[in-house]
């Protein structure tokens, strides 16, 4: 019981850190609206950047990158991260190590002032209509063919209730790969779930967090379902090797 009073104690304290540093930050990130394209997401990625480290720290949820050799700055990926918690939003445009967006929800555009930071680093989408998948997709293909970004995507879909490593895959991800003639670089975001779980409302816990990423995947002589199969036993086998499993619920 006490726990669960500190928790959200703690995560007020952490509400009121956001928004007193997004107040602050969301003017170079505004700026680099107006820059043209790869620079604009270079002030962006920085910004963010300095602001989540800032902030993590404060809140006693740090954040460590490992295996950053995995990626090669000379090329462009679909990035795919598993997804435990509302806590996995801010960190992959920030801490993944090349220039990157993030397939997102419409909806939390309509956030003030926040909705405003989410829609520049993000490619959006509302689920419930056809129309918006189909331009999303077209929308993610032009990140990587065009402006030359890694586009990232959470292929569950939604957050991970099911206390098992790694829910089932959606196709999306591994169509735009193969579509695009793009490599995979699978990503492993460690310990969100039990500093933001999912089935607790309003409710923060200090914990180190991690984000590791795997060795890419290739694309080459392979269809979307093969990738897709291949990325997910890889990032499963990762997660078993690290004992690991997000809190159930």
């Amino acid at each position: 019981m006490l726990k669960q009073i500190l928790a959200r104690i703690w995560a007020l304290y952490a509400l009121i850190i956001f928004v007193a540093t997004m107040m602050i930050f969301v003017w170079p990130i505004t700026f680099s609206f107006i820059l043209p394209e790869p620079l604009g997401m270079k002030v962006f990625k920085s910004t963010s950047g300095f602001w989540m480290r800032g902030f993590l720290w404060l809140i006693g949820c740090p954040m460590r990158v490992v295996h950053g050799e995995h990626y090669n700055p000379q090329h462009n990926y679909v990035v795919t991260a598993n997804h435990q918690s509302f806590l996995d939003v801010p960190l992959l445009t920030p801490f993944f190590p090349g220039l990157n967006k993030t397939i997102a929800k419409k909806s939390m555009a309509r956030i003030p002032f926040f909705g405003w930071i989410y829609t520049r680093g993000s490619v959006l989408v509302d689920r419930s209509s056809d129309g918006s998948r189909r331009s999303s997709f077209e929308a993610m293909k032009r990140v990587l063919l065009k402006e030359n970004i890694n586009m990232a995507v959470y292929p569950e879909g939604t957050r991970n209730r099911t206390g098992k490593p790694l829910k089932d895959f959606y196709d999306g991800a591994f169509r735009l790969a193969a579509d695009c003639r793009k490599d995979i670089i699978p990503v492993i975001i460690f310990n969100t779930a039990f500093a933001l779980p999912p089935s607790k409302f309003f409710y923060l816990w200090p914990h180190k967090l991690e984000m590791h990423l795997l060795p890419p995947i290739t694309h080459a002589g392979k269809n979307f379902k093969q990738l897709k199969e291949e990325t997910h036993a890889a990032m499963q086998q990762y997660l078993l090797d690290h004992d690991y499993a997000p809190p159930k619920g």
